[in-house]
């Protein structure tokens, strides 16, 4: 079964109930990370894949099929399902602490107070020495390829036409089978920069891992800081926010990347800034043209 759990049958508690009855039936390498995943509680929204199998001494595989025997359709809607069950639990709630009768300016007010602390703690989330490393392969790079798919995907784009402008040939090709294809005609000197909230989107990974095999350097821009992507990386740029009850993957991971990618963007204007002078001012006069 993997269709995720009914959400029609769930009250709280429930989901880790089927899952601890489920245990008895795994392999034993599987029940390992099911019980790890059981354990670690509402937590788990602060886990990556990895950190669950290596807290289990098993491999990302196994915590993914040991999910998909548990009747999820993998480690993002079992860590989802079981924070979201456990939450009540414990007296948990949202990031936010949003309440149900809550308005829509109380909303707002929560979000725009969560969001700051989320771009605040990227100052301190994000290494130093990795964002001056990225800075170095992007000033350097003869070409850059910029991939992200789902929530990702706006954010790659939006990249790649920033980094156009300021002289560096960059692109972001839509399609995941493009963007495999791109990564592997890369070569030594070319940087792929990743954008991943999980750093486990198998596209995005699968990506990366080829264009490093062709020689390309790769810089991540994700929310964890042990993951499969940043196995790969040769600077993890890492800042997120968590998951909430309320969204699938918390919009103050996508303003925490936003920021990363615009401090990469100003770090490449000033390192290079006659380049980035001649390619704003071409930029500027094409753009003249769309403005009434």
């Amino acid at each position: 079964m993997t269709g995720g759990i009914d959400e029609a049958a769930r009250v709280p508690g429930s989901v880790a109930e089927r899952a601890r009855a489920a245990l008895r039936s795994l392999p034993p390498s599987e029940a390992r990370a099911a019980q790890v995943l059981l354990e670690r509680g509402s937590d788990v929204v602060r886990m990556s894949v990895s950190e669950i199998a290596a807290a289990a001494g098993t491999g990302v595989g196994t915590v993914v099929r040991a999910c998909q025997s548990l009747g999820f359709k993998g480690f993002q809607d079992a860590k989802i399902a079981l924070a979201q069950d456990l939450a009540p639990l414990v007296g948990g709630s949202s990031p936010e602490h949003i309440d149900r009768g809550d308005p829509p300016a109380e909303v707002l007010a929560k979000l725009a107070a969560s969001s700051a602390d989320a771009l605040q703690r990227a100052r301190s989330s994000v290494d130093a020495a990795a964002l001056e490393r990225a800075v170095g392969l992007l000033t350097a790079a003869p070409r850059v390829l910029v991939l992200g798919v789902g929530t990702s995907a706006p954010l790659a784009q939006d990249a790649a036409y920033r980094l156009l402008t300021l002289g560096i040939a960059a692109e972001a090709p839509a399609d995941v089978h493009v963007q495999h294809v791109r990564a592997g005609l890369l070569r030594p000197g070319d940087v792929v920069v990743a954008v991943s909230h999980t750093g486990a989107t198998r596209e995005t990974v699968s990506a990366a891992r080829r264009a490093k095999e062709s020689g390309a350097a790769v810089v991540a821009v994700t929310s964890f800081a042990t993951t499969p992507l940043t196995e790969v990386a040769d600077a993890a740029l890492v800042a997120g926010g968590l998951e909430t009850r309320y969204r699938v993957e918390a919009m103050t991971s996508r303003l925490a990347h936003l920021v990363v990618l615009d401090a990469l963007f100003v770090s490449l204007l000033l390192a290079e800034p006659d380049r980035s002078a001649a390619a704003q001012a071409l930029v500027a006069d094409v753009l003249s043209e769309h403005r009434f």
